[in-house]
């Protein structure tokens, strides 16, 4: 389920301490089921980074199309593998003294905190009750997430300058959220941006470390570096 440590951006986070373990599905509705219910409107399902990297190979693909399809359709097996495969990072992180962080939405927007899982008979409001001790994390498009109330849980808005996305930019920017944009260059990324400060997002992926109300500066990559939807800056 999960890819550890496979792409050069959450590698960055092992000099900070940490082992990233990341849940890839195939994204917007590419599955024939809608996992980024955003996507549409912020115009960000041309420029995913699905293809980046090992995304390019048909064989990964092919495994996010398992997976997404697994989650919709078998839901309690799905939650069952995940569960087990958080287990093998943490295992693996401890084995290598570093601290295991978990995003569960690499190329998806699916709204964790509300789905119930059952381990060893007992059912816990969500998968972050079943690992209190670990830091999950995530970017989202999805506006109004209420996560506050769980410890574990932390959200970066991500950012689109498509117009009718703005008010949901604005939305972000009000509650005081850390928003996440990506620029087409990186020589040209601007020291403020939305009327708030920018700081260096392509060091780690480790947005949990970063403080709220700031926007985190990143830098397009593959065909993102093409688009001209105005999900890229620039």
């Amino acid at each position: 389920m999960l890819s550890i440590d496979t792409n050069a951006k959450t590698v960055k986070g092992q000099k900070y301490g940490y082992l990233t373990g990341v849940l890839y599905l195939s994204p917007y509705n590419k599955s024939g089921h809608n996992v980024c219910p955003f996507a549409a409107i912020a115009q960000c399902h041309a420029p995913c980074l699905d293809t980046a990297g090992r995304g390019a190979f048909d064989s990964v693909q092919q495994a996010r199309l398992r997976k997404t399809r697994m989650f919709f359709e078998d839901r309690n097996a799905f939650m069952a593998l995940l569960v087990e495969d958080i287990m093998r990072l943490e295992r693996m992180a401890l084995a290598r003294g570093l601290v295991p962080v978990c995003r569960l939405n690499g190329t998806s927007d699916i709204k964790w905190e509300r789905l119930a899982v059952t381990v060893n008979g007992y059912t816990y409001a969500n998968i972050f009750g079943v690992f209190p001790f670990m830091q999950f994390y995530d970017y989202t498009k999805t506006p109004g997430r209420d996560v506050a109330h769980i410890h574990n849980y932390d959200l970066t808005f991500s950012y689109s300058g498509v117009p009718d996305f703005q008010r949901y930019v604005r939305y972000a920017k009000e509650s005081g959220m850390r928003i996440a944009a990506v620029f087409r260059k990186r020589d040209e990324i601007p020291d403020r941006f939305l009327g708030m400060e920018c700081v260096d997002g392509d060091d780690s992926d480790l947005r949990f470390l970063d403080p709220q109300g700031v926007v985190v500066a990143l830098y397009a990559k593959g065909r993102a570096r093409l688009d001209t939807s105005g999900f890229v800056v620039g």
